[in-house]
């Protein structure tokens, strides 16, 4: 177990603290010591993963846990197809873990720098109307609550616990391991494509539910969306791969030079970002590829920006857009960064965007540099009227009174609180605000 003092910063540069202590435990005797040790000094403590967040959900002037020693495997039972993760593993690292075993992740997001537990316990999701997002397919773990007991959560062994821990904020204990359910291995055909603004808002539930995953991007001040339909095969049917060329160009020229180059010019020139969108907009061309499923799923982002993404009911998400829209338009908003759309299915998880209800996603973003948060303010107004639940590791300014309502889990979450926390050891003040005192 070594202990440190480091400050503590999320990706998106939004958020900043400084534990008394940081400690990076190798075992899960390690992580017990360092709870007992915060309840004896009257500090609290901070699980952490890979701080690829928008939030403060990571912040805290008490004891911060790092869990980069406790990586990889634990187990995997074949017959069911289920792997055990030490939860410090990074989500890039599973495709050399799982590969060899012959499966993969049911679904992913197009980020894969976080850890098990951190995508898990903010619910991150990725798209498709068939599929829930990676919480859903957490069957086990193993923790450390708040009273320093190790406890086992499966079907088995405090079942009733399970669709509170597996998604959980970090406001339940340290997730020392997780157990995942996957699926065989596959590829995905993906279709990218442009389509009008109009014609996708208009077809857009017909097309998630007649595709395994759909999403499309709609950068502000333009007429047209940018399309991305994904088909699940067997791994049989043969890999037709980006090239090398074709994907650096796409990936590294493309998503993060070119943009990055862009999103700077228009943050001392924001008159131009209508004219760059829409030249954007206009080179947008059609490819189909084929691959393994994590190839497919993800995509390298190295410019950094800011985000706030809701759930809203999947039928609202055309009426929510056009108002976004509108008040785009309406107040001037020179925005360079697109609005990205998604969908996952219902699911039981009590804390999750998705929890009872089939949900669209929408995701506005903002270059990290520029400090215009009136857009975010009043985005959030438009998705919050919609019913809408924030990401929990996404900007958004809801509190307790105001979510409590929008889950109907969210009393049975803060009884399990209750059980697991008593003491509020993983309180910090994102959690205050979120779940109450």
């Amino acid at each position: 177990m070594l202990p440190v003092s480091a400050r503590w910063q999320n990706w998106a540069r939004t958020e900043s603290s400084r534990p008394a202590t940081v400690i990076a435990p190798e075992t899960i005797d390690h992580v017990v010591r360092a709870v007992e040790r915060a309840r004896e000094t009257g500090h609290t403590v901070k699980p952490i993963g890979a701080s690829h967040s928008f939030t403060a959900i990571g912040a805290t002037d008490g004891i911060r846990i790092e869990l980069d020693r406790m990586q990889g495997m634990v187990s995997a039972d074949l017959a069911r197809g289920r792997v055990t993760l030490w939860g410090g593993t990074r989500l890039w690292q599973l495709p050399d873990i799982l590969d060899p075993l012959g499966l993969a992740l049911e679904n992913m997001g197009d980020i894969d720098r976080q850890t098990i537990t951190g995508a898990t316990q903010t619910g991150t999701h990725g798209t498709g109307l068939g599929y829930g997002g990676l919480a859903s397919r957490v069957v086990g773990a193993t923790l450390v609550t708040g009273t320093g007991e190790v406890l086992t959560v499966d079907e088995a062994e405090n079942a009733d616990l399970l669709p509170a821990v597996a998604l959980g904020l970090g406001a339940l204990g340290v997730l020392v391991t997780v157990t995942i359910q996957c699926v065989p291995s596959y590829l995905l055909h993906a279709v990218e494509a442009p389509v009008p603004f109009e014609e996708v808002l208009e077809s857009y539930e017909q097309r998630c539910r007649d595709s395994d995953h759909f999403e499309f991007y709609w950068f502000p001040h333009t007429e047209g969306t940018r399309t991305k339909t994904n088909t699940r095969m067997p791994v049989a049917a043969g890999a037709e791969p980006l090239g090398t060329v074709s994907r650096f160009v796409d990936e590294e020229l493309v998503n993060n030079a070119a943009l990055g180059g862009l999103v700077s010019f228009e943050r001392w020139v924001p008159r131009s970002t209508p004219a760059l969108n829409r030249m954007i907009e206009q080179v947008s061309s059609r490819r189909s590829y084929r691959d393994l499923s994590h190839r497919v799923f993800v995509t390298r982002r190295r410019v950094r920006f800011r985000e706030m993404e809701y759930s809203v009911p999947l039928e609202a998400v055309p009426t929510a857009l056009r108002e976004l829209r509108a008040l785009i338009e309406r107040r001037d908003y020179r925005v360079s960064f697109p609005i990205e759309v998604r969908a996952a299915a219902a699911d039981d998880r009590l804390l999750s965007t998705a929890s009872g209800r089939e949900s669209g996603y929408l995701a506005v973003h903002r270059y990290f540099r520029d400090p215009d948060r009136e857009y975010f303010r009043e985005a959030e107004a438009v998705l919050a009227a919609h019913d809408g639940r924030p990401h929990w590791g996404k900007m958004h300014t809801q509190d307790a009174a105001s979510l409590s309502g929008r889950y109907p889990g969210f009393e049975r979450f803060l009884e399990a609180r209750d059980r697991l926390d008593p003491d509020r050891v993983f309180a910090n003040p994102y959690l205050r605000r979120v779940l109450g005192a």
